[in-house]
């Protein structure tokens, strides 16, 4: 299962920002990206594909040293991407490789290389591994186009897919679950099947760790008290002089705190008699005194208690070494070891009764394994009949693209063996194409032409909008060869996949180009005898101009641009 299987609408996540520094022609470059359909347009050698090759590297591509700006040392890009509205589990995610989490629901990724071959990646400015950030990338963009990231390439992302267009998540969860399990009996299986030599050394080993902690009768609270009872009797003849030398001072040295208090004692009854209003501090004084002989005679009880007996530390301490002894071989803390020994109690009962409990596991695979060949078929024969509805969509979709006698099937391959069954079921998935009458149907990843299967991609994008679970989409060449009719309806598609993703488009065609609700022109230019691209947002007045560039120029292709932008399916940046 893919990690955020089931996420709807991930139109709420898109990339907002992409910054650029020293890669190929931009310099230094900050890319402000809108949801929706964005178009990314400019003449042939002006840089386009930059923008292909800076996402690659987020997406922990290789990195090309030679991509890296003439007379530069290091090269960084950098894509933020909203995810307030994400439903997805991305703070644990994040949380368990030990990442930052995301502030303001702002996802950040960078990546840095150098001349000299180094990498540096982060996510929310936490250090990371390339395979961390690919991982990222996986589900957060698709680039379809020449040697891409494509998830719809990969068999079991197109199972799940399949799976959600038909409403089967919660039959495929059944059966991971009942997979599990046999999982787990396998191993308890494993754990018992041994040879005789290394069984015998099993039940040694149990018997001597389950009789070691045994014999020590442990007490799960019984380590604190005995450090407390060992620190005063270590102590105990220091302890006996402080107290000795604390009454001392209190009753029977000639300057006693009592003999001291009886004294001013007397001045005060003297000083009450004289003056009544002095009868206050004569109270005060009592109180003192009584409080003092309460002292003494605690005090006194203390001293008394103090035990001055080696025999007794001597057992502490020896008591005190096993403790730390057993928790060296079998866990932190006390309560620890006690676990283990229950652990290595019941373990040493299988094994000591490995037979039956052998024959009782075999008896739980078998039935199990009937159950889950039942799921299998059961969740495989709903997967048949959702395949001719989406191959039939896939088709009609592919039509519109130009693809007009083409064929398009999801085939599945079903393997009745619990053995080798995956949490997604018995059947194995694979989307096939056959571009041309006559021809056999191939996987997708097969497709040679990367213009051919970006279309391919951009139809099953559009059947399967609401069940792709990756946001961003982004599209190169998947005009390449096509013109008239196709391309507006490459547009239309592109526009209608952008009400569910977001969709960066570069491309050549205008069609294409006119559909986009945000366009975007790359341009190259000469600064301080330097050439360098630069990306900058067109209005509508700079759109008509750029169309109309695309349409071949003069006042004719002026007009035609005017046109394309007044259609249903365009949507003019503000």
């Amino acid at each position: 299962m893919f990690p955020f299987e089931g996420i709807r609408r991930l139109n709420h996540c898109v990339l907002s920002t992409l910054r650029i520094k020293n890669l190929a022609l931009v310099a230094d470059l900050t890319l402000e990206l809108q949801p929706g359909f964005c178009a990314i347009t400019g003449e042939t050698g002006t840089g386009k594909s930059v923008i292909l090759g800076a996402l690659n590297l987020v997406l922990g591509r290789r990195a090309d040293r030679g991509a890296l700006r003439s007379g530069a040392e290091s090269c960084t890009v950098e894509a933020v991407f909203d995810v307030q509205n994400l439903r997805a589990p991305l703070p644990r995610f994040l949380e368990e490789r030990g990442l930052e989490p995301c502030e303001s629901g702002q996802l950040v990724l960078k990546r840095t290389f150098t001349a000299a071959g180094t990498n540096r990646q982060f996510v929310n400015g936490s250090p990371t591994s390339l395979a961390t950030l690919e991982e990222m990338g996986g589900w957060l963009i698709d680039l379809h186009g020449p040697h891409d990231h494509q998830s719809l390439l990969q068999p079991r992302l197109q199972l799940s897919l399949v799976d959600a267009y038909g409403g089967l998540n919660s039959q495929r969860e059944s059966f991971a679950e009942q997979l599990s399990r046999r999982s787990h009996l396998q191993q308890a299986k494993a754990a018992l099947i041994v040879d005789e030599r290394t069984y015998a050394q099993q039940i040694d080993l149990l018997r001597h760790q389950v009789r070691e902690i045994s014999d020590a009768r442990l007490r799960p609270s019984e380590e604190t008290e005995l450090e407390a009872e060992h620190s005063r009797a270590s102590n105990a003849a220091r302890l006996l002089e402080l107290s000795q030398t604390a009454l001392a001072t209190l009753g029977e040295a000639d300057d006693a705190t009592l003999t001291s208090l009886g004294t001013v004692g007397r001045s005060l009854q003297d000083l009450a008699r004289i003056d009544s209003g002095a009868q206050g501090l004569l109270e005060i004084q009592i109180q003192a005194a009584g409080l003092i002989r309460e002292l003494q005679s605690e005090l006194s009880r203390y001293a008394d208690r103090i035990d001055l007996d080696p025999q007794r530390l001597a057992e502490l301490e020896e008591r005190l070494n096993l403790l730390q002894s057993l928790q060296r071989k079998y866990g932190g803390s006390v309560e620890e070891v006690i676990a283990f020994g229950n652990e290595a109690r019941q373990r040493l009962e299988a094994l000591e009764s490995r037979d039956a409990e052998l024959e009782r596991l075999n008896r739980e695979l078998q039935e199990l394994d009937g159950e889950l060949r039942t799921l299998g078929k059961s969740l495989s024969e709903h997967r048949h009949s959702v395949l001719s509805g989406l191959n039939r969509a896939a088709e009609s979709e592919l039509s519109c693209l130009g693809f007009r006698q083409s064929r398009f099937e999801a085939t599945l391959t079903h393997n009745p063996d619990p053995a080798q069954a995956t949490e997604t079921g018995m059947d194995r998935m694979e989307f096939q194409f056959a571009p041309n009458p006559g021809e056999p149907a191939r996987p997708l990843r097969s497709i040679a032409s990367s213009g051919e299967l970006a279309r391919v991609m951009l139809a099953l994008k559009t059947v399967l909008a609401d069940q792709d679970a990756v946001p961003v989409l982004v599209f190169d060449e998947v005009d390449a060869n096509v013109g008239g009719e196709t391309a507006h309806a490459v547009g239309q598609k592109m526009a209608t996949i952008a009400s569910k993703h977001q969709v960066l488009c570069i491309t050549h065609l205008a069609p294409v180009a006119a559909a986009a609700s945000t366009h975007y022109q790359v341009i190259k230019e000469v600064r301080e005898g330097r050439t360098e691209s630069r990306i900058q947002t067109l209005n509508r007045a700079e759109r008509v101009a750029e169309l109309g560039r695309m349409l071949g120029g003069g006042a004719a292709a002026q007009r035609h641009a005017q046109e394309l932008l007044s259609q249903p399916s365009s949507r003019p940046a503000s």
